[in-house]
């Protein structure tokens, strides 16, 4: 499933590159959802099989991976620096969306027109963020680093194939990875939203990991913090809306409950480390050893429960 979402990033970013698309929106639109696409394949999937709390689940906690675990990481290798105002803005907009979500699903229900009401409000901040990417003149450092890790110099024909050929595989490892979970939930007495929140959620959250450690060791801190904000504004609005859209009905109690607010309160502290940091705005080491404990412990919380 990673593989097959790099290569379908990497085809589309360069046939993106090809037609002369601006990097700014590329990197808001490709690179962004093609991060969040092993999430958006498992929630379709998982929906269509009746698993809503699975689909349920591996978003929540896949938004909760990513800042906990994946940023976790990331920080032990160094001091992470926030200098894109585009980030100041998309901080803010992931907690709206977040609250936004939580509201849905309080009531422990998700229903299809919420699924249509995520969905939209989805397409609406796309629209924004690359409507003000678009007109912003000035050159921000995310679209510096973005430029950079967009494929140059690739034929349009092959391009193409990579692109098909993650088009093909992403949806059957989405597939293998649900079929391989159920077995697991039976095995060990796990329900489907425990299974969503860990196992998956870690499997889908891989190619988050993948791009923000290299993007630290090449020097791109704004790209990896982007990575984040922007897979979870991703997950929270379009992967939770599939669900609702495709299978929708009751959510598992904790999932509106404790597992939301864990997604609240590690956006919540995202936020707060890089917009109320002062002239630094960075995640710092010892950040990353708070965060990663912090994921650990959810995790023991999760299977002692």
């Amino acid at each position: 499933m990673v593989w097959s979402a790099d290569k379908f990033v990497y085809g589309a970013a360069a046939f993106a590159r090809n037609l002369g698309l601006p990097p700014m929106l590329i990197g808001l639109t490709i690179v962004a959802m093609g991060s969040s696409a092993p999430e958006m394949f498992v929630a379709a999937t998982a929906s269509m099989e009746g698993m809503t709390d699975t689909a349920i689940g591996n978003v929540l906690g896949s938004n909760i991976a990513n800042i906990t675990l994946i940023l976790g990481i990331t920080a032990l290798l160094g001091v992470i620096s926030v200098r894109s105002q585009t980030l100041m803005r998309e901080i803010p907009l992931m907690l709206a969306a977040t609250a936004i979500a939580g509201y849905f699903l309080h009531d422990g229900l998700l229903t299809r027109m919420e699924g249509v009401m995520l969905m939209g409000l989805f397409f609406i901040l796309m629209g924004y963020l690359i409507w003000h990417g678009l007109t912003n003149k000035k050159l921000d450092t995310l679209e510096a680093e973005a430029d950079e890790e967009i494929p140059t110099g690739v034929p349009t024909h092959k391009a193409v194939l990579w692109l098909v050929v993650g088009i093909i595989l992403l949806p059957l490892s989405a597939d293998w990875m649900v079929q391989g979970a159920v077995g697991i939930a039976k095995a060990y007495h796990l329900s489907d939203l425990v299974i969503g929140l860990t196992i998956i959620a870690i499997g889908t959250s891989l190619p988050e990991l993948a791009a923000c450690v290299a993007g630290v060791l090449k020097k791109e801190d704004d790209l990896a913090i982007g990575n984040i904000v922007g897979s979870n504004l991703f997950n929270i609005l379009a992967v939770l809306a599939l669900p609702g859209l495709i299978a929708p009905g009751e959510v598992d109690a904790a999932a509106s409950t404790r597992d939301f607010y864990m997604v609240m309160a590690t956006s919540s502290a995202l936020a707060i480390l890089i917009l109320l940091s002062g002239r630094a705005r960075a995640l710092k080491p010892w950040h990353g050893g708070v965060l990663l404990l912090t994921f650990i412990s959810y995790q023991l919380v999760l299977f002692l429960a």
